[in-house]
């Protein structure tokens, strides 16, 4: 989108658990994530990305595997991005989340998170060019997609008013 001055302007786009989001223009994507994680993808030839954002590792045998499990949304991730027109040599990753807050769960899905993501894209031969993962906070992410730059706000907890449409007080 161009303004009529000639300056770009940036949409916004706000990506819930279990979804998969390229941008078709300069974008700014984001998410909050507690154990689950996000995968950015960025094609540094073209100045595209996108993103991905799953709650679970894989799914139990019998399930179909959706974009709510790493192993699927990362794949499709991969595949959209290369539907869109991107090669694999152009493309790196970041992996965000996966946190472990032992008060709220006594399972640390979001290491097994933080695994598939980097199984999915070593297999693609996808660089992984950061990572911030772990930890006991969640995060607030906001992903630009046009320049691979990325926000993150750590929070202790998440609050209902940090989902979108954002509601009360951050």
């Amino acid at each position: 989108m161009t303004h009529e001055s000639g300056e770009v302007l940036t949409s916004n786009y706000f990506l819930e658990p279990g979804y998969i989001f390229i941008a078709s223009e300069p974008t700014v994507i984001s998410t909050v994530l507690g154990s689950s994680v996000a995968v950015c993808i960025y094609d540094r030839k073209r100045k595209t990305g996108g993103m991905n954002h799953f709650l679970f590792p894989e799914p139990d045998k019998g399930i179909e595997p959706t974009a709510q499990y790493g192993n699927a949304a990362t794949t499709e991730l991969i595949r959209m991005m290369k539907t869109d027109g991107s090669q694999i040599k152009h493309l790196e990753s970041q992996i965000l989340g996966g946190g472990y807050n032992p008060d709220v769960s006594s399972i640390d899905i979001g290491r097994r998170n933080i695994m598939v993501a980097r199984r999915v894209l070593t297999r693609h031969g996808i660089r992984v060019v950061s990572e911030d993962v772990g930890g006991a906070k969640g995060r607030k992410i906001v992903f630009h997609s046009n320049i691979n730059e990325i926000a993150i706000l750590k929070v202790d907890r998440i609050r209902r008013s940090d989902w979108y449409p954002y509601e009360g007080h951050r």
